[in-house]
């Protein structure tokens, strides 16, 4: 039976994403009423400069009080696309409060607050969904939390920025050094006129902190997540990397402890082998590696920001909000009750590619080697040559670990930035994906 009664929706926020939503449930309404059983109202749309010319809305339904627009009791789902902290989340209590369930793109909010925002929903009965706020228009979170609801995630790892990986994508595919790509990406739209949130990696580690809390069942926020950026890639650790058979990646790797007691959740640029699918992902593009233990390795794919496609995963949530709403009844909420800790970097195991400045004598070598043995860290190759800029008493020397615990590799990092030998560490770099 197909209900008569609209739903009624208030959008918050209409940039580049709130307007795509706003244009496809009006050119698409017909459809998404055969899909969800009911006709889907625009209601409202809240925006901070009511001025401007939004093309296919209706300037009546425009308002800059958000607050009055989710009290005034005919709204029936929200959908949040401001982003940042406040006024959101006070806007999502607020709809909360009111029976509305939510729809959010909002990874910051979700990352630092998505417990409280949980707990809010239950209390009230109503739906938080967020789709949206993870890898853009690629079916991620829904998955984890309920295709793979009966199997236990062991480990995820994945690119989860387009800004970052176009940047190294171009740096490792044109020789471009990281200023040059960064400039490029700008030009094209890729990267904000501020790009610090991508570059620095925080806006990787709020989606790796979502991604760890429907892993594992366990709240993990931000500040759980360790953070690198990757303004210090250089064109010379690619060189080093394709010696290697490599190339270098911002990943967001979230791991599950052997013993089952723990997680690790982190962020950071990584060498990864070119034989690995995720060193193929080119230009704007996100991928993520799912393993389980039943359903074994999966991998999703596709684009991870802009206004169509984030929209896309808006409209998915939308749909499926708006059955619940219909149907009496509410999605998956929060899943925590596993309580893991999570473990500092310190304590991750993985491999380190480290590039060195060394005086060009004997016994060099079996010095750093030495300083590796004392931090029980293995070497597996090690790499000399001259300085490629004619620096006559000077050396390059490039070793590559065995896996180890992070805490040794650092502190053996620090020691040898002690030696008198050593002029300088010129780079450090995880290796993954092996």
């Amino acid at each position: 039976m197909m209900r008569t009664r609209p739903l009624k929706v208030a959008l918050l926020g209409c940039g580049v994403v709130g307007s795509e939503v706003a244009r496809i449930m009006t050119t698409h309404a017909d459809d998404l009423t055969q899909r969800i059983g009911a006709p889907v109202e625009l209601a409202g749309v809240a925006v901070r400069r009511p001025s401007k010319v939004r093309e296919g809305i209706d300037p009546a339904l425009v308002t800059t009080d958000a607050t009055a627009l989710l009290k005034r009791g005919d709204i029936d789902i929200v959908i949040e696309v401001i982003g940042g902290i406040e006024p959101a989340r006070t806007l999502i209590t607020t709809a909360f409060e009111h029976g509305i369930s939510v729809v959010s793109a909002n990874k910051a909010l979700l990352a630092q607050d998505g417990a409280a925002l949980h707990a809010a929903a239950e209390q009230h009965g109503l739906d938080l969904y967020y789709e949206a706020a993870v890898a853009g228009a690629i079916p991620l979170v829904r998955p984890m939390r309920e295709s793979l609801a009966g199997d236990k995630i062991n480990r995820v790892m994945g690119i989860v920025n387009g800004t970052t990986n176009f940047i190294l994508d171009k740096m490792d595919s044109t020789g471009a050094g990281y200023q040059e790509a960064l400039d490029e990406a700008t030009a094209l739209g890729y990267a904000e006129a501020d790009p610090t949130a991508d570059v620095e990696g925080y806006d990787a580690a709020a989606k790796a902190a979502i991604l760890a809390g429907i892993a594992f069942h366990t709240r993990v926020r931000l500040d759980d997540v360790y953070r690198e950026g990757m303004t210090e890639v250089s064109a010379a650790d690619f060189a080093s990397a394709k010696r290697m058979g490599c190339t270098i990646k911002l990943l967001a790797i979230l791991e599950r402890a052997a013993d089952g007691q723990s997680v690790t959740a982190r962020v950071h640029p990584a060498m990864i082998p070119l034989s690995h699918p995720l060193a193929s992902v080119r230009e704007a593009y996100n991928a993520v590696f799912v393993e389980a233990e039943a359903a074994g390795r999966l991998m999703f794919y596709g684009p991870g920001a802009g206004g169509s496609p984030t929209a896309s995963a808006v409209l998915g949530d939308l749909v499926a909000v708006c059955r619940n709403k219909l149907a009496e009844a509410t999605g998956p909420g929060e899943s925590a009750y596993t309580q893991l800790p999570v473990s500092p970097m310190g304590d991750v195991v993985t491999r380190y590619h480290i590039s060195l400045d060394v005086a060009d004598k004997p016994g060099v070598l079996a010095q750093v080697a030495t300083t590796f043995a004392e931090h029980g860290v293995s070497i597996d190759t090690v790499r000399q040559q001259g300085r490629p800029d004619g620096v006559g008493n000077e050396a390059s020397l490039v070793v590559v670990t065995h896996r180890a615990p992070d805490a040794a590799l650092s502190g053996t990092v620090e020691a040898l930035r002690k030696l008198d030998t050593v002029r300088g560490v010129a780079s450090i770099m995880r290796v993954e994906g092996e």
